[in-house]
């Protein structure tokens, strides 16, 4: 799937280094499998198994939020419809508080042990405290510790994919040639997109086929049961896969990797406002299931339509962002694409609140989606590019999860608690508008990482 373009001699030299390393490993009675740069078919299947479980992870987490009604109603009645909502995505919120912890740990793991066994627990703890939320009786059944079950739920799960997101990332970069880096980190941000489109889709075929009580009743049960179903797959898929941390690096000429402290907390600083500002975008628009449904008062399949067609068209907008990078670098297509968003955000949500149409609704979100998506493909490489390799899993998830965790848990309920307090539709635009602002001038601060770039800068 991928060439690999190194120069033998650096090859070499690498392995000239590394000897004593290796020395190490052959000690072992069960060496890791290291992966070989040459071998293009194995480096292809181990892509796609680290893509494959990330998209089966992040539809785990993410299909709470599709439900926030009917799990509210399940587990935090109350009289006031309001009050359950936010309660629900209250314990959705939760989830967040537990990534900088499971980043932490299994980020600065991914950098000790590897990539792979990192991701395989992270995965394995995953699909269980879904399966323990799926299964969970309702507060009329078991009164205080149904809720309280949820919770814990949710704090395993966001301790499992606050390590995910890092050593993936670092997996499919250190998998990749230098001028294919762009394309391949591009499918950590398209496979949520993909989990997120499952999800949405999931969510309307549920809507369609089920009557409104019986979704309420179990039908949300039946989406997270699907997601636990793929456990025995993704432990499989990811057992199997090569690792990456004892493989040799292999830099495009001219490419000198950050090694000064002072460099790496930089990266790490604009990149915590880059992803507060993607996270903040990421959850508003995964917040539109529920607003189309409790603010516009459209119909369910619109709702979920809604978010089904901004999820498939932000995976071709992800792929496009890396692919892009690749050629016209990372900076390029992560400042212009991020100026486009800013200012069409205002814009498209005044269409929809004015029309409340499913032109409006689909069409509108769809192109904002579209256009927003592609410079987050170009600043994921251009970060992991960035980090050393020795702290690149554990600072990548750390800074991301921090990232996530105060504002990814809350942007829900502040768009909701907007909403409430202004009576506007138009909430989300504000709070959206704020975070690209934000993460725009972060993207004007980063340094060039591309490979194609800085060669073409020296030879100048």
């Amino acid at each position: 799937m991928w060439r690999d373009l190194t120069d033998r001699n650096a090859q070499a030299s690498h392995r000239a280094s590394d000897g004593p390393r290796l020395a190490g490993q052959m000690t072992r009675k069960k060496p890791e499998a290291v992966l070989v740069p040459a071998d293009e078919r194995l480096t292809g299947r181990a892509v796609l198994g680290a893509t494959i479980g990330n998209i089966l992870e992040f539809y785990d987490f993410g299909t709470y939020s599709f439900f926030a009604i009917q799990i509210g109603q399940t587990f935090f009645p109350a009289s006031d419809p309001f009050a359950s909502l936010m309660l629900s995505l209250a314990t959705f919120g939760a989830g967040f508080v537990t990534r900088p912890i499971g980043a932490i740990v299994l980020g600065s793991y991914s950098d000790r042990a590897g990539r792979r066994p990192a991701m395989t627990a992270s995965f394995a703890m995953m699909s269980a405290a879904v399966l323990l939320l799926a299964v969970t009786p309702s507060y009329e059944t078991i009164g205080i510790a149904a809720p309280l079950l949820v919770i814990f739920a949710r704090l395993v799960q966001g301790f499992a994919l606050g390590g995910e997101v890092g050593p993936t990332t670092a997996y499919l970069m250190e998998t990749a040639p230098a001028e294919r880096r762009g394309l391949a980190v591009s499918f950590q941000p398209a496979s949520q997109q993909i989990a997120a489109t499952a999800g949405a889709l999931v969510g309307e075929i549920l809507s369609l086929t089920m009557t409104s009580e019986a979704l309420s009743a179990y039908g949300w049960r039946i989406a997270l049961l699907l997601g636990a179903a793929t456990l025995p797959f993704g432990l499989w898929l990811r057992s199997a896969l090569p690792e990456t941390l004892h493989r040799p690096d292999t830099p495009a000429p001219g490419v000198q990797p950050v090694s000064r402290q002072p460099a790496a907390r930089r990266i790490m600083s604009l990149g915590f406002v880059i992803l507060a500002s993607c996270t903040i975008i990421t959850y508003v628009t995964g917040y539109m299931t529920t607003y189309a449904l409790n603010t516009l008062q459209v119909s369910a399949p619109l709702a979920f339509g809604a978010t089904l067609i901004c999820n498939t068209v932000g995976i071709a907008a992800a792929l496009l962002g890396g692919w892009l990078a690749d050629r016209a670098g990372r900076r390029h297509i992560m400042i212009w694409p991020q100026i486009a968003a800013l200012l069409m955000t205002y814009p498209v949500f005044f269409w929809i609140s004015e029309s409340r149409s499913a032109l409006a609704l689909l069409g509108g979100l769809g192109a904002l989606t579209m256009i927003g998506t592609i410079p987050y493909s170009a600043f994921y490489v251009s970060m992991a590019e960035g980090l050393p390799k020795n702290i690149r899993g554990g600072a990548f998830a750390t800074t991301y999860a921090f990232a996530i965790a105060i504002f990814g848990g809350t942007a829900q309920p502040i768009v909701t608690w907007l909403i409430h307090l202004t009576g506007s539709a138009l909430a989300p635009a504000w709070y959206m508008l704020v975070a690209s602002a934000a993460g725009l001038c972060a993207m004007l601060l980063i340094p060039e990482t591309a490979p194609l770039k800085i060669r073409s800068a020296a030879l100048r």
